[in-house]
């Protein structure tokens, strides 16, 4: 089921749209440790905890576009600068890493402590500790929410052969996820920002040492938090998408739908359970594979996110296709895969036994969308896209790249040199 967004009455909606981030980070000291104090924010809807007490995640409002989303993203962490500066027990920073800073064993990371009616959630992260271990439960990332301009759902309706309007709308992002899944590999090869670790994340004694892998993105590769298994989901309709997660749950694969690791979700509106999403139907969807960009002050580039809408639209535009199990195997695999650093040892699968590298698939998407957005006549537009390609026609323009090659010395003092500007901009 494509979209034609070409058609007059769907243009003029194409680039409306709800956007609504989420990102953690971890709150640490002047000396690069873990913070070992509460979580200082209360009950805040827009500053939780995730892991543990003190990986913040900043969770913005819904707002109608990717600008406006990042800028909230950036107002709450002025907010939050304010209370770290001036906290009792000593100032603290936000880290800008997808990876940790100084660590001393599994010891220091404190599980978030909630309490009351919320006791479950600390259970469950009990449960994640003893299963997954609590160090790579410390990656921190942003997850992007998007949902299309109800104006534009409608008028896709109207143009349909659906004779349902919620089931037109969940079979859109059904179709969507298949997609964003089967190309995952593509927005974690442009946005990876991870190449460098300090020592004390693999071994204690090697703390201040800084190590460099042949990983962009640790949390997207293999030695990120995945499950034992690749699942295999079902997407003809919201029902049988639902069955196939709590097919995995009843099978003990899963103790909850939130512990499946899967770089797409989909969700209602409101709560987020299985159940309201049977009831209620798709709302939004969430991407999961996005770096911290230490790079920007927010954590993400805007840049980033617009072309993410951007490669939306262009999905969404293609014929639809069978998302054979194989292939959503294959899927998985080709993200991982981008998440090395060499771009030499990429090869993204596209069917069995066929590959292609990174750079030859990637190139050729994107010139596939700057064609395809030309049409438009928009030039805002094409140079969205055309700051993606820059990224692979010249290495030096990637994320990975530059993080390594400023920060493959001195990791943890870097950045806390770096969480310091930031804490001192947002203060002035």
């Amino acid at each position: 089921m494509s979209i034609d967004f070409k058609h007059p009455d769907i243009t003029k909606y194409m680039l409306k749209g709800q956007f609504g981030l989420e990102k953690e980070c971890l709150r640490v000291t002047p000396e690069g440790y873990l913070a070992q104090t509460k979580h200082p924010f209360g009950d805040n809807p827009n500053i939780d905890r995730d892991f543990c007490e003190s990986q913040l995640e900043f969770i913005t409002d819904v707002k109608d576009s990717a600008k406006e989303a990042w800028e909230h993203l950036l107002c709450l962490q002025k907010e939050v600068s304010e209370k770290l500066r001036q906290r009792p027990s000593g100032k603290e920073l936000m880290w800008p890493f997808s990876n940790p800073p100084y660590l001393t064993g599994e010891k220091d990371i404190p599980i978030a402590d909630y309490k009351g009616k919320l006791k479950e959630k600390t259970i469950y992260r009990e449960y994640l500790a003893e299963k997954y271990g609590k160090t790579k439960m410390l990656f921190s990332g942003i997850h992007f929410n998007f949902s299309f301009s109800g104006q534009l759902l409608e008028e896709s309706f109207k143009k349909s052969k659906s004779s349902n309007q919620r089931e037109h709308t969940d079979s859109i992002y059904l179709e969507l996820a298949k997609k964003v899944t089967r190309y995952s590999w593509l927005i974690v090869y442009l946005t990876a920002a991870s190449p460098v670790f300090d020592g004390s994340f693999f071994d204690e004694k090697e703390k201040g040492k800084t190590v460099i892998k042949n990983y962009s993105s640790p949390r997207c590769g293999k030695m990120g938090y995945w499950n034992d298994f690749i699942p295999v989901l079902k997407y003809d309709t919201l029902d049988a998408y639902v069955d196939s997660i709590e097919a995995y749950i009843k099978q003990g694969l899963l103790k909850e739908a939130a512990e499946l690791y899967y770089p797409v979700r989909l969700k209602p509106s409101g709560k987020n359970s299985l159940d309201r999403l049977k009831e209620k139907g798709i709302e939004h969807i969430e991407l999961r594979m996005l770096d911290l960009n230490p790079l920007d002050p927010a954590g993400i580039c805007v840049k980033d996110l617009q072309f993410i809408q951007l490669l939306f639209i262009y999905l969404m535009s293609l014929e639809d296709e069978e998302f054979q199990p194989f292939e959503q195997i294959m899927a998985i695999k080709n993200e991982k895969r981008a998440a090395l650093f060499k771009e030499s040892d990429i090869q993204i699968e596209t069917g069995w036994s066929i590959s292609f590298s990174v750079k030859y698939m990637a190139l050729h998407i994107l010139l596939s969308m700057e064609k395809y957005f030309a049409d438009f006549e928009e030039p805002e537009l094409i140079e969205i896209i055309r700051y993606q390609e820059r990224k692979i026609l010249d290495a030096k323009n990637r994320y990975a790249v530059q993080i390594r090659d400023r920060f493959r010395e001195d990791y943890v003092k870097k950045g806390i040199r770096l969480a310091e500007k930031y804490l001192e901009d947002w203060g002035k």
